[in-house]
């Protein structure tokens, strides 16, 4: 059995715990919850891997380490997150349960107070972060923002974010901007770390078998130190309606074969309207599986592609269509995804296709029932959004969901931007 308890601590500061005996480990996270901004997202994405680095009890990562395999070999890793127009910085902590210490001994207070330990008392040089530290960790993530164009699937897809959205908070990437990496200071850094710790929205989550009660009283006391005060509130998310005409926009580079995206708004549909459990469907039929129109149709039978998916981003109110084709392909690929759409639009699908739709979705509900980390996630968006449906509501959405249902949803979609990547001599 699976309860889920939501309770705000301190003002700005919520709590949700997820109470289950199906893993042996217990998960954690913490995480702070920013406006997306060009001018604060990469030292915001900087801040829990420097972090990491050390304590003002545990110096470096080698003693953090030791300190971890006290904890029968638990982990605590950064994250950084990117959910519509709002950015998540923290960290995750994965730990035996209590239930399955061979000894009876207890992890969760101690794991929830190094968590807390490496949010809230860095260690530092000089009345800043340690310049050693801020340093390695600033080529580190500069090496995750190079390494983005390397992947050209991902690359297309975000050159097409910033195309669609060019005057949306959106366009910014979870990690910045390499020329905002390059200016960070061990001093600006800490002054940024100030201003987050003050100023945002703090997400706490548990899940694991530990009462309710003893995970709020293990985290207000590993979070105490937080300052007290207003939280500012995250911006809404831009969930924009389509306006114009489509626009096209190419680049060259040297690859060997083409990346095609395609950008959609849903009419405005996005996690937190009626609509969305059908608008999930139409995505599952559409793109989203392997039983999908994009696939068995624009893949399989005609051969237009070397992939091709959609994927709906839940609180944007976005779907974009991935592909993979020969650069002479462009317009026959581009064709064929724009006419799939108009089958769904136009009903021109069968029985069986939106049953595969709906039983992949509750399917993936299920798995994330089984899953400590989608299960964090799943509830770290909803909370952004706040929504409060379960998995299980979810599931029980999407088997209501009827073919006309879909039909309206399609009809909602419409093609914003298209983006192709193709080689420089085309």
């Amino acid at each position: 059995m699976l309860t889920v308890i939501r309770k705000e601590l301190w003002p700005g500061v919520s709590l949700t715990a997820v109470h289950t005996d199906k893993f042996k480990s217990s998960m954690m996270s913490v995480n702070l919850l920013a406006p997306l901004r060009e001018e604060t997202a990469a030292e915001n994405a900087l801040i829990p891997y420097v972090l990491r680095r050390g304590t003002a009890k545990h110096l470096d990562m080698q003693q953090l380490s030791a300190a971890l395999d006290e904890l029968y070999g638990g982990e605590i890793e950064p994250a950084v997150r990117k959910e519509g127009e709002t950015q998540a910085v923290g960290f995750w902590a994965s730990v035996l349960d209590d239930a399955y210490t061979p000894d009876g001994s207890v992890i969760l207070e101690p794991a929830a107070r190094l968590m807390g330990e490496l949010l809230l008392e860095p260690y530092t040089e000089a009345g800043a972060f340690c310049p050693d530290y801020t340093a390695g960790e600033k080529e580190n993530l500069l090496d995750r923002i190079r390494g983005i164009v390397n992947e050209k699937q991902q690359y297309s897809i975000r050159r097409l974010s910033e195309e669609m959205c060019p005057d949306e908070d959106f366009r910014v990437g979870k990690y910045g901007s390499e020329a905002r990496v390059e200016a960070i200071t061990p001093q600006s850094l800490w002054a940024r770390y100030q201003a987050l710790l003050a100023g945002a929205r703090v997400e706490l989550y548990y899940c694991g078998s530990a009462p309710a009660q003893r995970v709020e009283a293990a985290f207000r006391e590993a979070f105490a130190g937080l300052p007290r005060g207003e939280r500012g509130p995250l911006p809404a998310c831009q969930v924009r309606p389509h306006a114009g005409q489509p626009r096209l926009v190419e680049e060259t580079m040297e690859v060997t074969q083409g990346k095609l995206a395609l950008g959609f708004r849903t009419g405005g549909v996005n996690l937190t309207s009626p609509d969305y459990p059908a608008l999930a469907v139409f995505n599952a039929l559409y793109g989203g599986t392997t039983s999908s129109r994009l696939f068995l149709h624009v893949r399989e039978k005609l051969s237009l592609c070397y992939f091709a998916s959609s994927m709906l981003l839940k609180i944007k109110g976005v779907l974009m269509v991935s592909s993979g084709i020969e650069f002479d392909k462009f317009r026959q690929a581009r064709d064929e995804i724009l006419a799939q759409l108009e089958a769904c639009r136009t009903g021109a699908f069968e029985d069986w296709e939106l049953d595969a739709a709906r039983s992949w979705l509750v399917s993936s509900a299920q798995k994330t029932l089984d899953s400590q980390g989608l299960l964090e996630d799943y509830w770290l968006v909803r909370n952004l959004a706040g929504v409060s449906v379960t998995p299980e509501e979810f599931a029980r959405q999407i088997q209501a969901v009827t073919r006309q249902d879909v039909v309206r949803a399609a009809n909602l979609v419409e093609l914003d931007t298209t983006y192709f990547l193709k080689g420089v001599e085309q």
